[in-house]
Parts: structure tokens; C-alpha cells; sequence
């Protein structure tokens, strides 16, 4: 899997479609649809409270290097594309960078995530866009993506 980069300006304004986390589906979707884009085999979902207490989505995916974690939590940081020319032969569901730091900003986010080259994996804990915690863990290969208290920090859509 290519590296994780963030986008040019140009890209990013080509692509701009305002990707914000609205409901619980729409976290579910985003994830998922990661899992897919990292050539998972196996993905469960499991939610508590309709999504806006829990969110668990584990996949048997490619994972995540240590070096990438942080960056991949980052606005229009992607493996997907690198500039504007490569939006018209787009393979994967998600592209725009934008989904893991909309998702980050507005709850409490604990990832787990291995390569299968790597000895160890990695537990990155983020609250409302503040990184909390990155520690090297035992995980299996794949990706583990725990999402706590969504809209914790925006009350506005917690009671819509």
C-alpha cells in the first residue's frame, strides 16, 4: 500500500466536498469503507446505543506502519491520490483525506493497528483532535477502529 501523504492545495480544492461525520452511519460507512480500501477479507461492526456511545470496526487489513498513525489522522492526508491527475483513475471508495480527522474531532477514538511485517502494533488514542496516547502493543495484523461518546464535544449534534 502507498504511503500516507497530505494533499497539495490545488487537490485539495478539486476535491472539497466538505466529508463530515453527520451520524453514526456515516462513521460506520467511512471506516468500513477503509477497511475495504485496505484489502480486508474479514470486518466486523459493532455498536452500542444506535453508534453514539461505541463504535468497534475490526478488519484483517494491511494495518497501518507506526510512522503513518499520526499522519493518516491528519486533514487530506491519504495513500489514495497524490495530485489532481490521479482523480480520474480512482480505485478505492475513499480518497479524500478527510474522514479520520472529521471522525477524531468529534469523539473519543482509540485505533489498533498491525502490519503483518511488523512485530508489534500500534494503540493511538485521539480525543477530539488532541492526541492522547501512541504506544507499541501485541495486536493481530489488521486494524481495530474504537470510536467512544460521538459528538461528545458538540452537543448541538448530539441532541439532533
Amino acid at each position: 500500500m502507498r504511503a500516507i501523504e497530505i494533499l497539495d492545495q490545488k487537490t485539495i480544492d478539486k476535491i472539497a466536498a466538505g466529508e463530515v461525520v453527520e451520524r453514526p452511519a456515516s462513521v460506520v460507512k467511512e471506516l468500513v469503507e477503509n477497511a475495504i480500501d485496505a484489502r480486508a477479507t474479514a470486518i466486523t461492526v459493532e455498536i452500542k446505543e444506535g453508534g453514539i456511545s461505541f463504535i468497534r470496526i475490526t478488519d484483517n487489513g494491511c494495518g497501518i506502519t507506526k510512522d503513518q498513525v499520526r499522519l493518516a489522522f491528519l486533514r487530506h492526508a491519504t495513500s489514495k491520490i497524490r495530485n489532481v491527475e490521479d482523480l480520474v483513475q480512482i480505485a478505492s471508495l475513499g480518497f479524500r483525506g478527510e474522514a479520520l480527522s472529521s471522525i477524531s474531532a468529534v469523539s473519543q477514538v482509540e485505533l489498533i493497528t498491525k502490519t503483518p511485517e511488523s512485530l508489534t502494533g500500534v494503540r493511538y488514542c485521539i480525543e477530539g483532535g488532541t492526541e492522547k496516547e501512541l504506544e507499541e502493543i501485541g495486536a493481530p495484523s489488521g486494524t481495530t477502529f474504537l470510536v467512544h461518546h460521538l459528538f461528545y464535544n458538540t452537543p448541538a449534534r448530539l441532541s439532533s
